[in-house]
């Protein structure tokens, strides 16, 4: 449970928790020495994927944005890019669903477009298993109960990747980050774990652009704060 303010000169209102002893002796070792090992085995598809994408989809290879971090702290995260940039004649970004292609989908259905995370989590910016990293912009939408889910690195996967990913609601969404920040220890980290890796080779609700992954939180949270 979180317990008050860290009040702290970075950010003297972020919310603060006690640490279980997994948490804060034994989890970001396992998540360093997890991302060296994966990086080692992964190396050589990897290098083929980026090489899929830059003849597929051409430059950049890599897609990069700036998420929330740990603290309320930002980050740049990088995936390997699974859309096209075709613009509107207006020069303005096509739809997502427009902009994917079955290339696309394939590196989102075999998760093979996280795999650049790997170096995040190496420099201790994300963990394997935690709350997704979001936008920066979304930070004014997010309650204080919420914001328990930036007390913790963000991960690659999660509880809520794990029951729905973006098939449920915002509002479970961030229920599902509570409660795993709330219960966070190793078992639970292990499911998380084997759960996900069970979902991508049954390639189980990944793969899939979140439409209107803006306009339905900001939306909904103008509509509550109206209230």
């Amino acid at each position: 449970m979180y317990i008050g303010l860290l009040g702290n000169k970075e950010n003297p209102d972020m919310v603060q928790r006690k640490l279980s002893f997994y948490e804060k002796y034994i989890k970001r070792s396992i998540d360093f020495c997890g991302a060296v090992a994966a990086l080692a085995v992964m190396a050589v598809p990897m290098a083929i994927t980026a090489v899929a994408v830059r003849v597929k989809l051409g430059k950049p290879v890599l897609y990069s944005a700036v998420r929330i971090g740990m603290g309320e702290k930002p980050f740049r995260m990088y995936k390997f890019r699974s859309m096209t940039n075709e613009k509107d004649e207006n020069g303005k970004l096509l739809p997502d669903a427009e902009r994917m292609t079955r290339f696309g989908n394939f590196l989102r259905s075999t998760s093979l477009d996280e795999l650049p995370e790997l170096f995040s989590i190496l420099k201790g910016d994300m963990a394997f298993i935690g709350p997704r990293p979001m936008p920066v912009s979304y930070l004014p939408y997010i309650s204080e109960e919420e914001s328990i889910r930036h007390t913790c690195r963000g991960g690659m996967s999660g509880l809520a990747q794990v029951n729905g990913r973006t098939n449920i609601t915002w509002d479970q969404k961030f229920a599902y980050d509570v409660e795993y920040v709330e219960n966070m220890s190793f078992k639970q980290d292990l499911k998380l774990f084997f759960t996900t890796i069970k979902k991508v080779f049954e390639r189980d609700d990944v793969g899939v652009p979140d439409k209107g992954f803006n306009v339905d939180l900001f939306s909904i949270r103008e509509k509550q704060r109206e209230i």
